[in-house]
């Protein structure tokens, strides 16, 4: 189960909301509650947990977890039920002077679901479960393989990670002097081998027994792919785990970019392809249908307000105030919304643009 990029985005917001607050003892609550867990048993924890407070021996900390137990009870009990994927809740005094009273409470479901039970006072929010939940887990292995050079990777997220580069000593198809052709072939054969068994070893390093490995996907120029997939060389289990092999016009870095571009069939329901296909479809209308599309904050919030946009694109980049302003606006009028990372090419193009862009649902004069 993964989570989308609106989602990333509201629960990075909501972290870093929380992360501002700081306690001067151990009186901010944070609890976390399971998914199927009864709420009810929870709000009793809750109301023990404010006879346990009255025998805190400071009398400002002891007043600051009561009442902020307190408040959190209230809160819980507008649920009627633990949602879905369970909640998460956190409330305190987050007054900047102290002396002062500013109690505060904050609620999330959170995207994935909570299977740990927390209940802590302390100086700060814990947050581990909510920053763990941004971590992308699952990954692609990237591999790309001729007979002189060989890239692997993984893709995680939108990231393309190196892992490991080499190069063969497979000599160039000019022979020196002197050398028959049969001994150059043998030559060229044995390091073709040894390049091979080498790229292997390194996948085998790589990839085998990683549980977050989703599949392998094998590209590179010509059939030398073919010849290093097929010849024996890759350990059962880590062949086992290839899902693609692709054509490539070129290997290295480049290579490692055409390969993703390339496995959009695979990994058709991975974010970094639906970003890169919006976006492309941004770019490519901008370029031949100009007036289809509008980039930069005032255009795309005028013909916004004019019912105009079919898709928002919105970079994370963008401050927290205006992205809600459009957000509610782009809600008024059906518009969809996509929020666009800064992992991939064509987001950072969207941040240098201006970090708002629209595809219109007509053409717009003017």
């Amino acid at each position: 189960m993964q989570i989308t990029e609106k989602q990333k985005y509201q629960l990075k917001k909501f972290i870093k909301e929380l992360e501002q607050h700081r306690g001067r003892h151990t009186e901010l609550v944070s609890v976390y509650i399971p998914q199927d867990y009864d709420i009810i048993k929870i709000i009793n924890h809750l109301e023990q947990e404010k006879g346990t407070a009255t025998n805190i021996k400071s009398t400002s900390t002891r007043k600051n977890v009561i009442d902020a137990l307190e408040k959190m009870t209230q809160h819980l009990r507008l649920y009627k039920r633990t949602p879905e994927n369970g909640l998460a809740v956190f409330s305190g005094n987050v007054a900047k002077r102290e002396g002062q009273q500013d109690f505060q409470v904050w609620s999330i479901e959170p995207p994935l679901p909570l299977n740990t039970r927390i209940y802590r006072c302390d100086k700060e929010f814990v947050l581990e479960l909510l920053r763990d939940m941004l971590d992308i887990k699952e990954v692609y292995g990237l591999v790309i393989v001729d007979r002189r050079d060989a890239n692997i990777a993984y893709l995680k997220g939108k990231v393309i990670v190196p892992l490991a580069k080499t190069h063969s000593e497979v000599p160039g198809k000019t022979r020196a002097g002197g050398q028959s052709a049969a001994r150059f072939e043998r030559i060229r054969e044995g390091a073709k081998k040894d390049h091979f068994k080498k790229v292997a070893e390194y996948m085998k390093d790589s990839f085998l027994g990683n549980k977050n490995l989703k599949g392998i996907i094998i590209g590179g120029p010509g059939p030398t792919k073919y010849d290093f997939i097929d010849g024996g060389y890759i350990t059962t289990e880590v062949k086992n785990k290839i899902i693609a092999i692709k054509d490539l016009s070129y290997t290295g870095d480049f290579g490692l970019r055409e390969l993703v571009e390339k496995s959009d069939d695979v990994l058709a329901k991975e974010e970094i392809i639906t970003e890169k296909k919006i976006m492309s479809k941004f770019f490519e209308l901008l370029a031949t249908k100009p007036r289809t599309v509008s980039y930069g904050s005032d255009e795309v919030m005028k013909n916004l307000k004019l019912g105009a946009v079919d898709t928002l694109l919105l970079s994370e980049r963008l401050d927290d105030k205006k992205m809600e302003e459009f957000e509610s606006e782009a809600k008024k009028v059906g518009t969809d919304v996509k929020i666009i990372s800064v992992e991939t090419v064509e987001g950072v193009q969207l941040k240098d643009m201006g970090k708002v862009a629209a595809i219109l649902r007509y053409e717009v004069h003017g």
